[in-house]
């Protein structure tokens, strides 16, 4: 990247008008309470019984989302037929790993900014906890093989065939979270990113408790309005994230031992993201849809980036992709009010802090002539992340957005980042402003 790019992201303006999501439910061992498309229909619902006009009249709906069940391909389109959209409005699904959120959001201020669409509703899910469990290749071979064994005689040597090995099952969510490519899991590239810019496991030990705090005390202080509570078909209610430990320490979490490398590495299930349940959706409106419905803003979409890199580093992704965003508009890291930035790994965002600060990287990886510079924490994910309140993986980009909007009018501040790593070795981001 050796000038800034100056194209124009959007070419007609694109705001967001409204959002919700539900409360981010850890997932316990078994498949939980709701699918995706409940959880999904669980925040589109009051977000849209609030709205001046019909589900009917939106123009089209885009859902992010990775793993959706086996009764739920396509499932922006379930989700709006099950909303009362009516058949005849469209509705796609996105997937861009832990971006998937983020990519729909993205989707839907192209159509607007084109003059394709008025009002969009978009957004994100998944169900972590209903991730498939899948035959293997041989247990394949093997059910083929018996069901063209018509003879009594055929089936018998069929049966015979069995062996403990086709009984071993693919667990969808594992291999889900393991690159092919460079065949490493997710969290073996924080371990490489945390390695190269010397980040210790106090340090993420520290920034993990932080997020549980911050979850805590946000929480205790009511500023997480955009969550709609669920009730599930017992009529049981969940109306808050349920994973924040209001008990973590870096004691209790030393005692945790490395998952990734278990011989040298320093990331733990306790400064990782959390395997959760989620879904947030979001209203986008073009400038003649806010007339014409009076419309109150949240904010509007300035810009947007997505950006590549090597898969082995994908948690660098967040700096690739703000990067550009801060030179099209000619910004410095402190004309960003708040940020937030997706906890996949609190190695993660710690390497991304500090490679910002590291010369070599900014010159040799984004182009630069010198550090860009330091982020204030104190800016950054002020209500908690991923580590404390989990990473739904289709959800989390639009949640980040949601929640940086709430956060940007809280504190009567203008502009914010949203921001993602992506497995695979890619991250997308998002510039922010509030109101018109």
């Amino acid at each position: 990247m050796d000038s800034p790019d100056k194209r124009k992201s959007l070419p007609s303006p694109v705001y967001i008008v409204d959002g919700s999501r539900t409360p981010f439910l850890k997932a316990k061992g078994k498949p939980g309470d709701f699918t995706a498309v409940d959880l999904a229909l669980g925040c589109a619902r009051p977000l849209m019984a609030r709205q001046p006009f019909s589900a009917e009249q939106l123009d089209e709906v885009i859902v992010g989302c990775v793993m959706p069940g086996p009764d739920e391909a396509n499932i922006a389109r379930i989700l709006a037929l099950r909303l009362g959209c009516g058949k005849k409005v469209p509705a796609w699904t996105v997937q861009r790993n832990c971006a998937s959120g983020m990519q729909a959001l993205d989707s839907a201020a192209k159509d607007i900014a084109l003059g394709r669409a008025n009002l969009v509703l978009a957004g994100g899910v998944e169900s972590m906890s209903h991730a498939p469990v899948l035959l293997n290749n041989d247990m394949v071979g093997w059910l083929g093989r018996l069901a063209m064994s018509k003879k009594p005689l055929d089936k018998l040597k069929t049966f015979s065939a069995l062996r403990p090995r086709h009984l071993k099952p693919i667990i969808g969510l594992l291999r889900g979270l393991t690159d092919p490519v460079v065949g490493l899991s997710m969290g073996q590239t924080a371990e490489n990113i945390a390695h190269r810019f010397n980040i210790d496991r106090l340090t993420m030990d520290t920034f993990a408790v932080q997020s549980h705090q911050r979850l805590a005390a946000a929480q205790e202080s009511g500023y997480l309005n955009e969550i709609e509570a669920l009730y599930d078909h017992n009529g049981h209610s969940f109306l808050n994230d349920d994973g924040v430990r209001t008990d973590s320490s870096v004691e209790r979490l030393a005692k945790l031992r490395p998952v990734f490398d278990k011989q040298f590495g320093n990331v733990t299930a306790g400064n990782s993201a959390q395997i959760t349940d989620g879904a947030a959706m979001l209203l986008l409106a073009s400038e003649e849809a806010v007339k014409e419905f009076n419309l109150p803003v949240m904010g509007k979409l300035m810009d947007s980036h997505w950006a590549g890199l090597e898969p082995a580093q994908m948690g660098l992704g967040p700096v690739h992709a703000i990067t550009p965003i801060l030179q099209r508009n000619e910004f410095s890291l402190d004309d960003i009010d708040y940020w937030e930035i997706n906890e996949a790994f609190a190695a993660q965002v710690l390497a991304c802090l500090a490679a910002w600060q590291d010369e070599d990287y900014c010159k040799t990886e984004l182009g630069l002539d010198s550090a860009l510079g330091v982020i204030d924490q104190r800016k950054l994910n002020i209500d908690g992340g991923g580590v404390s309140l989990g990473h739904p993986v289709g959800a989390s980009g639009a949640r980040i957005v949601l929640h940086l909007l709430n956060v940007l009018k809280r504190k009567k501040a203008k502009r914010g980042i949203a921001s993602l790593c992506i497995g695979g070795g890619q991250g997308g981001a998002m510039l922010i402003e509030r109101g018109k």
